[in-house]
């Protein structure tokens, strides 16, 4: 279905669950037509908004993005992935004044590798980390060198030696009675922002500190989390091993489904 300026892919292909799949992830609907953290995804359109020389007279208005998501949740099926991308037909070496429009493209839910996954450590810092944006090649190249060096997946570490998030996930550590957050420049995802606020509402103590590949061995648990998931196992970073947490895991996986379902 097409409609004005505005796609709809519901090609039920199914994706391979590896941590190389559905590179382009998007916001998993439930079969009552809702989903997690609408709220957060919001505010992230907002902040790739606010980048200097962008015209706030062609940002999109928010009713109108939410009008293409909605058509696109009755048009498929019952339980699916639902991403939205703004994008100019001019293509991307433009001025910041060219006209955004939004394809938005349906597919089958998924919910990410099982795990356990282990993680290579490379040296390597996203432009405007803080924004969702597309066009990261790098991303892509770094986890598969990793998988060519026999890993399963690529964690970044800064300048400072800080790690930061794997290539399409948030990190997240245990160190027996806290989750441990790293301190680095890093996209926020969706998830994490769910995750850390219904940890808030558990009760469950949580900090945020800078963690570099010297620190691991010290921490109980690791795991990765994205739109997918809100917990993949992690075994391993670099040279350092983690024990099996489970406890931990199946926290992450209460405080994600203790967020109440919200109409796209």
């Amino acid at each position: 279905m097409e409609l004005k300026n505005h796609s709809f892919d519901t090609s039920s292909t199914t994706r391979p669950q590896s941590a190389d799949a559905g590179r382009d992830r998007g916001l998993r609907v439930s079969e009552y037509g809702a989903a997690q953290g609408c709220g957060f995804w919001r505010a992230r359109s907002w902040s790739a908004r606010n980048l200097p020389s962008r015209s706030k007279r062609r940002a999109l208005p928010d009713d109108r993005v939410r009008d293409l998501l909605r058509a696109a949740v009755r048009t498929g099926p019952a339980d699916l992935s639902l991403t939205a991308t703004v994008y100019t037909s001019a293509g991307e070496f433009t001025a910041a004044d060219a006209e955004p429009e939004v394809l938005v493209r349906t597919g089958p839910a998924a919910y990410g590798p099982a795990g356990p996954l282990a993680l290579a450590v490379v040296p390597y810092e996203r432009v405007l980390p803080e924004v969702k944006h597309v066009g990261e090649v790098a991303k892509t190249y770094h986890l598969r060198r990793a998988v060519e060096g026999g890993f399963d997946d690529a964690a970044f570490v800064d300048r400072l030696g800080r790690l930061s998030e794997a290539t399409i996930w948030n990190l997240a550590f245990w160190d027996g009675t806290s989750v441990v957050w790293p301190r680095a420049e890093m996209l926020a995802g969706t998830t994490m922002g769910i995750v850390r606020r219904q940890l808030d509402r558990l009760g469950i103590p949580q900090r945020v500190q800078p963690i570099r590949p010297g620190d691991l061995p010290e921490l109980a648990g690791a795991a990765v989390m994205n739109s997918w998931t809100p917990s993949v196992p992690v075994r391993g970073i670099g040279s350092a091993a983690f024990p099996e947490a489970p406890a931990f895991h199946e926290l992450l996986h209460r405080a994600y489904e203790a967020e109440p379902l919200v109409a796209p």
